[in-house]
């Protein structure tokens, strides 16, 4: 196989790897927005602070005189070596403070405007979003912050037998954000397509009214769809952490917007169309850095964002739908 070849197939696993954190956030906006049909700009940042979350669980120094539940649980996750189980513990644990923050930021924030129009929703989602970055810099600090290690990120070597594919660079942070990833798409669309939550979910998304008729309590499933997606975004901020170690309260701007972009390049409300669009995204990303150059990495995220409204609003696996006056 030629170096091309090679090279090329390298910038593939770099994209889908990138592609897959992508997924997870987009999800979130997918998912609210199938509910609500809003977009809560503020995902990005809960992102940031699942990132946070993580390094919370290591931030207490070993000194006896710290006590209490937080520092005994950072004392216990310190001792535990880096490896799966710690990135699985740690990554839980920001998954369910993150759902909490994302239920809480319903209640709190968007629940009172739901008879509003749209535009005062999505200002008050920006809002949010300024308010979590100001916060975050109040609490953490505006410098970058290291990430503890959660696993070591070494190249695995792959087997002789699969000839000039060995020089392929396969990292075990990249193996274990694509592993997750997929676990974490699995359960969701369990959840989604094989539960009764699930169900009220996508009937909420088809009919609000009629779900209400029918004794659905809408308040319990839209806190859910929240708290879900805040989850997935946590997870991603962890995955993130553990591949690029340096954290900071701007962190989730940037991969917020791009993941607003995969959900609307696969299609807004399509929670396949988010992981289409999140992989695709991400593979093109790391194609423009291979071949063109790392100037027009953020770019290119946007103008594609320009293409996909202009040439198929819907998105790739959307459809068409008439809205209602």
């Amino acid at each position: 196989m030629s170096d091309d070849a090679i090279t090329f197939i390298q910038q593939l696993i770099n994209g889908l790897s990138l592609g897959a954190i992508y997924a997870l956030i987009a999800l979130g906006y997918t998912m609210v927005f199938g509910v609500l049909r809003f977009i809560n700009f503020a995902h990005g940042d809960v992102f940031m602070l699942g990132a946070f979350s993580g390094w919370l669980l290591f931030a207490v120094p070993d000194d006896p005189a710290k006590t209490g539940l937080w520092a005994s649980l950072s004392r216990s996750l310190a001792a535990i070596p880096p490896g799966l189980p710690k990135v699985l513990l740690v990554m839980l644990i920001a998954m369910v403070l993150c759902a909490a923050l994302g239920i809480i930021i319903e209640k709190l924030c968007y629940k009172p405007l739901r008879e509003r129009p749209k535009i005062t929703v999505l200002i008050t989602a920006i809002g949010v979003s300024l308010f979590l970055e100001s916060f975050g810099q109040y609490i953490f600090g505006a410098n970058p912050r290291a990430f503890p290690t959660l696993i070591e990120d070494v190249a695995i070597d792959l087997p002789q037998s699969w000839g000039s594919l060995t020089a392929l660079t396969v990292t075990t942070a990249q193996v274990v954000v694509l592993a997750t990833t997929l676990v974490l798409l699995v359960l969701m669309t369990l959840i989604v397509m094989k539960t009764k939550i699930g169900m009220a979910m996508r009937a909420l998304a088809f009919n609000p009214t009629a779900c209400a008729l029918m004794g659905v309590n809408n308040n319990l499933v839209i806190a859910f769809t929240f708290g879900l997606g805040s989850a997935l975004a946590g997870a991603a901020g962890i995955l993130t952490s553990i591949q690029q170690p340096s954290i900071d309260p701007l962190m989730g701007i940037l991969p917020g917007l791009k993941a607003f972009v995969a959900a609307v390049l696969g299609g807004i409300g399509n929670l396949g169309g988010a992981v289409l669009g999140g992989i695709l995204l991400g593979v093109v990303e790391t194609l423009v850095v291979g071949y063109v150059s790392p100037t027009y990495r953020d770019a290119v995220a946007f103008a594609v964002l320009i293409l996909i409204l202009l040439l198929r609003p819907a998105g790739l696996l959307g459809k068409n739908v008439r809205e209602k006056v």
